[in-house]
C-alpha cells in the first residue's frame, strides 16, 4: 500500500504509469510464454492503473477502491463512447475470471491464442488513449 499522506501528487500519479507500464511487460511476457489467461488477467490492471492516475489528476484525490473499469472511467467524468465503454467491461470480465476459481476453467477455455491477441490491441488501444488524458 503506498503511503497517499506523504506523497505529492504528481508523484501518485507517476506511481499509478509506472506500476502500469511494469504490468504492461508483464502481460507481454505472459502472452509470449503461452500464459493467455493470466495475461489478460494483467492486462485489466494496466487499464485500472491508468484509470487510477487519470482519476487523482482530475479529481485530486485516492481513488476509489474497485476493479470496475467503466465505474471509475464514469467517477472520473471522462466521456467514453459505447464502443469505449463495451471494451471496458470486457477487460473487467477478465479481472473477474481470472480472480475466481469457478470462472478460471472456463475463462481458459475462450483464451486462445487469437482472443488474447485481439484483447491485448483492445489494451494497448485503451492504454495509449489514457495515456493522452494523463498527459494533457
Amino acid at each position: 500500500m503506498i503511503e497517499y499522506f506523504y506523497m505529492e501528487k504528481i508523484d501518485l500519479i507517476n506511481y499509478w504509469i509506472k506500476t502500469s507500464d511494469n504490468d504492461f511487460k508483464t502481460m507481454q511476457n505472459l502472452f509470449s510464454s503461452n500464459d493467455y489467461s493470466w495475461s489478460l488477467f494483467v492486462g485489466h490492471l494496466v487499464i485500472e492503473k491508468l484509470l487510477k492516475a487519470l482519476y487523482i489528476k482530475e479529481k485530486n484525490e485516492t481513488p476509489p477502491f474497485t476493479h470496475d473499469l467503466n465505474r471509475l472511467a464514469n467517477k472520473i467524468g471522462i466521456e467514453i463512447n459505447d464502443k469505449k465503454a463495451d471494451k471496458l467491461d470486457m477487460i473487467t470480465k477478465f479481472n473477474i475470471s481470472g480472480r475466481y476459481p469457478d470462472y478460471k476453467m472456463e475463462f481458459r477455455k475462450i483464451c486462445t491464442k487469437e482472443f488474447t491477441e485481439n484483447q491485448i490491441n483492445e489494451i494497448k488501444d485503451l492504454r495509449q488513449w489514457l495515456k493522452k488524458l494523463i498527459k494533457q
